[in-house]
């Protein structure tokens, strides 16, 4: 059996961005992990070749579990959103887990607003300057322009899958949860009742859905998410 200590040294962190966005959600928690000597990877979900109406859910989780597979140990899984839950169904593969806003497995899907996805969701296309000022109202203008020339369309048949519930297991790794308190997308009281459930560490923080990656204090939250992994070196799990 190998034991490895996540708090003795920086590790490699992984980072699933959620629906229609891309890697760029990261950026703000890749300068703050990077700064404290960790390896930060936040690529992009691919949709497959013929496009993200024809992408399932299963063609994003070969993604995350190809690249998590080929990333060195210690590694940290992160998503956010819909890549919470994409990291959620990944977890057994790291070495510990750290959810943002997730959509949220079985059974807790069932207390997520109910929704109806076209199997092309057309973010990109759609894209508005005052619609991503509206989706977010804790970034600056800088930051609400980057969003707005980047977000792309989705493919409706994977938010289809996450909103009809999929099994996770309870992560055998430390884990933390960050729930926004005004997270319209996934009410709080979700990943509340989805981190007492899996023991794992709650954070509650200020705004809307994407303010943890993207809002004002985006640094902040990523911050006290890199002290709770260097909190986990007195307490490592046997792995083999």
């Amino acid at each position: 059996m190998i034991r490895r200590v996540l708090g003795s040294s920086p590790g490699r962190l992984l980072c699933v961005h959620g629906a229609g966005g891309g890697g760029w959600e990261w950026a703000i928690w890749r300068r703050v992990f990077e700064a404290a000597g960790w390896r930060v990877d936040a690529p992009d979900l691919r949709p497959v070749a013929g496009g993200p109406a024809a992408t399932g859910f299963g063609d994003y989780e070969a993604q995350v579990r190809e690249r998590l597979a080929a990333t060195a140990r210690p590694r940290v899984l992160a998503g956010a959103s819909l890549g919470g839950l994409l990291a959620a169904r990944c977890a057994a593969a790291a070495d510990a887990l750290i959810l943002v806003n997730p959509l949220p497995p079985a059974p807790w899907h069932a207390l997520l607003p109910a929704r109806a996805w076209p199997p092309l969701v057309p973010w990109g296309r759609d894209a508005r300057l005052a619609g991503t000022r509206r989706a977010l109202p804790e970034g600056d203008e800088a930051t609400v322009l980057y969003a707005f020339r980047r977000w792309r369309d989705e493919s409706g048949a994977v938010l289809r899958a996450a909103q009809a519930g999929l099994a996770a297991p309870k992560p055998d790794v430390p884990a933390l949860c960050i729930a926004s308190d005004g997270d319209a997308e996934v009410p709080p009281a979700v990943t509340g009742a989805l981190a007492r459930a899996w023991g794992a560490r709650l954070l509650h923080e200020s705004g809307g859905h994407l303010a943890p990656l993207l809002g004002c204090d985006a640094a902040a939250v990523a911050s006290r998410a890199l002290r709770f992994l260097a909190g986990l070196g007195a307490a490592p799990s046997p792995r083999g």
